[in-house]
């Protein structure tokens, strides 16, 4: 079942990602050669009457590519100069590459909705709920009650920004500033060690509010609010990755999505569909990225092109975005291996 999921989940987020490309390429009026998901060899293809486009998968799912004519900025003799995407307007060729991260952007949003409306809206805001006797957060001073507003001098507004503090001080002291009858006190717990044979884990002790409100209005609120954090989160991680407080070993590639798929099938499905969304929503997010060969990079090129009134040479855009690719797949063996290496040891 794992394995079924997994593939369900990568290929519904890649297939959302490139047929937002894909529409919009069609609705400016570009040629597509291919609308496929998965990579590898193919499986299954077939094409529609009175349409250029190929469509297949291939065998194995962990990609997928809308290939348009011009893409790659060369030039194919056997399609009409008209259908090229570089022969498109500014905003047509804009909208075609910004697309696909839209569309997982609203995935993601429709996701968050269904769970918003199931589960109900959950409070958000880092409210100590209980403390634990004679835990460490006991002994140090948190009450319940009190409002935490910062941990190791960085501003926590909402649960989710805690979280991340809270994995990435995770075994260390933590120095919390809490709102406490109009008042700030500042707190400092040290964890717990406890030592299980080889697995070492630390206890602080406290646990925050999770009221839940349901309804409708709650469910927008919940899907608006749930992305907007999760975006937050996304940059706070990609910050902590150039600072160094957080190392590529924190990052997943397919074989640590894996093994995610897997923990959260056995917490119920409704897990796997809002992994789906926050997937959906990652995909989106890095694609956005001015990383070269992503469609961030393209867009990049495109504001540099209305900044200069005129575009930058495509030999120059080919070779910047070649150079990309082959560091990005020198960063997925790297992030891959450490998934294995996590994998094995586990």
């Amino acid at each position: 079942m794992t394995l079924i999921y997994f593939i369900l989940v990568l290929s519904i987020t890649i297939f959302i990602h490139e047929l937002g490309h894909f529409i919009f390429a069609k609705k400016a009026g570009i040629y597509v050669y291919e609308f496929c998901i998965g990579m590898g060899p193919r499986i299954f293809k077939f094409k529609r009457k009175n349409d250029e486009t190929e469509y297949g998968i291939r065998l194995f799912p962990i990609g997928g590519f809308c290939s348009m004519a011009g893409e790659a900025l060369d030039i194919d003799e056997k399609v009409p100069k008209e259908k090229m995407l570089q022969s498109k307007t500014w905003l047509q060729r804009f909208l075609t590459i910004v697309a696909g991260v839209m569309f997982n952007f609203i995935f993601a949003i429709v996701i968050f909705f269904i769970i918003g409306l199931i589960n109900g809206n959950p409070n958000n805001k880092p409210i100590v709920s209980n403390v634990a006797i004679d835990s460490p957060s006991y002994i140090a001073g948190l009450k319940t009650g009190d409002v935490i507003k910062k941990i190791n001098g960085v501003e926590v507004n909402s649960i989710d920004r805690l979280m991340i503090e809270y994995q990435v001080n995770y075994g260390s002291i933590l120095e919390v500033e809490v709102l406490r009858s109009d008042q700030i006190e500042t707190i400092k717990i040290e964890p717990l060690k406890i030592e299980d044979g080889e697995n070492v884990s630390y206890q602080y002790g406290f646990s925050l509010d999770n009221t839940i409100e349901k309804g409708f209005f709650e469910a927008i609120k919940y899907a608006f609010t749930k992305f907007a954090s999760l975006i937050e989160q996304m940059f706070i991680i990609i910050g902590y990755l150039f600072t160094g407080k957080l190392s590529l070993s924190n990052l997943s590639g397919p074989v640590g999505i894996y093994n995610i798929v897997g923990e959260s099938a056995k917490a119920g499905f409704l897990n796997i569909v809002y992994l789906t969304g926050y997937l959906s929503l990652n995909v989106g997010f890095i694609n956005l990225l001015p990383i070269p060969a992503f469609d961030g990079g393209r867009i990049l090129f495109l504001i540099i092109e209305k900044i200069r009134r005129k575009p930058v040479k495509p030999s120059v855009e080919n070779t910047i975005h070649a150079i990309g690719l082959i560091l990005l797949m020198g960063l997925m063996i790297a992030v891959t291996y450490n998934d294995i290496v996590r994998f094995i040891i586990k």
